[in-house]
């Protein structure tokens, strides 16, 4: 076998070690399964999915009963990850003007035929909200080498109690915030209004606005001398807008930076001392940023409460991109966009180590020497789907022993009754009207 998979196994083994024995063997052969794309060949059945492994029957029962009913949480998995890769070293985190940036977004595993799912995620092809299991992720972006990767921190299901999207939202902005280091600043793309960033509390924060974003002075006006007295301040408008055929003129910057990249000359514009469209005088302020590049059709408009140069806000909110390579990677790379699953915690649990084994194979691979596809294939690049493709040529029997720790549990069983006993027929109690729970 190539050397990566002995490298990929290895890691596995000392990320699972310390749970509970037996459902670290359990999440050992799940997570292998994933990464290798059994899930994808077997279009979202799990038990089919881990049987294409090499796994003995038995073996697939017990898997498949981690995955519903195992004692671990996707947390800790999160949090030995990340202590794997920086003792590592090749990871490197981004820094821009003395801030490292963290990344939140919203990931949707559709369901569309799901029955009682309560959450809903909107999808551009559809042109409206679907059934979907709903995942916050939040995520450091580094770099091994060239090659940049967003390694996830924290990942949070949607609250039974109200599942809408918006208080998803809130709950992760709220737990980055108070997770952020004194280096840290968040950074988030239009889907997160500034008015929940603001009310989450977020030390540092950077958020993509609107087109059409206004907002207001955080002082009051001059008095006129006559009338009631302004409550608010102005209305700032950093872009021209068109309006029943009429064009509502921007408002006046109060300073402007030029700097060069790539051989090209780059303007920024700034808005400073601001509150919120509906704020007032007291309320926090922040700064708004609109980044003019001659290679793009429309500019960049950018919130921020930190003191930044325009170039440092434009390479911040460029390392928001790599958090979408952990959804393409889980769900179209290794086949988590299709599932088949039904229990409450079942189809929670899925999605969660999809993200995590996308985040595990896109380290490896870029982590490892480039693996051609064949003869032709004379400038490999050490992607994810070329690893996966390897470990989709490995079977259970090729991996060799275990730790120790990673083994069957051995339950005792000389308690229970043996033989006809064991299968006698007993009369059945009195029915329930709650439902028996699902497996999966």
């Amino acid at each position: 076998m190539p050397p990566v998979v002995y490298r990929v196994t290895q890691g596995l083994s000392n990320l699972l070690e310390p749970l509970p024995i037996g459902t670290n063997l359990g999440l050992f052969h799940l997570l292998l399964m994933l990464m290798s794309g059994r899930l994808l060949e077997s279009r979202g059945a799990v038990v089919p999915g881990l049987a294409a492994l090499g796994l003995a029957p038995p073996a697939v029962r017990r898997a498949w009963a981690t995955l519903a009913y195992g004692h671990w949480e996707i947390a800790p998995l999160l949090t030995r990850c990340q202590q794997w890769i920086q003792a590592e070293g090749r990871w490197q985190p981004s820094q821009h003007g003395g801030y490292r940036p963290v990344v939140c977004d919203l990931v949707g595993f559709f369901r569309p035929r799901l029955q009682g799912c309560a959450t809903k995620h909107y999808l551009t092809a559809a042109g409206k909200a679907l059934p979907a299991i709903v995942v916050g992720i939040a995520a450091r972006v580094g770099a091994v080498g060239p090659q940049r990767l967003a390694i996830p921190g924290l990942l949070l299901r949607a609250d039974p109690a109200n599942p809408s999207e918006a208080a998803l939202q809130q709950r992760l902005l709220t737990e980055t915030g108070q997770a952020l280091a004194d280096n840290e600043v968040l950074v988030c793309d239009a889907g997160f209004p500034l008015t929940q960033v603001l009310q989450a509390g977020v030390p540092r924060f950077l958020v993509r606005g609107a087109k059409n974003f206004t907002a207001r002075r955080a002082h009051l006006p001059a008095y006129p001398g006559k009338g009631r007295p302004h409550a608010y301040g102005n209305v700032v408008r950093p872009l021209p807008r068109t309006y029943q055929g009429r064009t509502i003129a921007a408002t006046p910057c109060d300073r402007e930076e030029t700097w060069q990249e790539d051989g090209c000359i780059l303007k920024a514009y700034f808005w400073e001392n601001l509150v919120a469209r509906e704020g007032k005088p007291g309320d926090p302020t922040f700064t708004c940023i609109v980044i003019h590049d001659p290679r793009y059709n429309e500019p960049l408009l950018v919130l921020t409460n930190l003191s930044i140069r325009g170039a440092v806000a434009r390479a911040l909110y460029h390392d928001r991109w790599p958090i979408e390579q952990l959804p393409l990677v889980g769900k179209q790379l290794l086949g988590a966009q299709r599932q088949y699953l039904f229990a409450p915690e079942s189809r929670q649990r899925l999605p969660e180590l999809a993200l995590l084994a996308g985040s595990i194979l896109s380290y490896g691979a870029a982590t490892s020497p480039a693996i051609p596809t064949g003869f032709w294939d004379r400038a490999p690049r050490p992607t994810a789907g070329r690893l996966r493709r390897v470990l989709s040529r490995v079977t259970i029997s090729e991996i060799g022993a275990l730790p120790g720790r990673l083994r069957e549990k051995g339950s005792p069983t000389a308690h229970l009754p043996k033989g006809v006993a064991a299968h006698r027929r007993q009369k059945r109690g009195t029915p329930t009207s709650e439902p028996l729970p699902l497996a999966a």
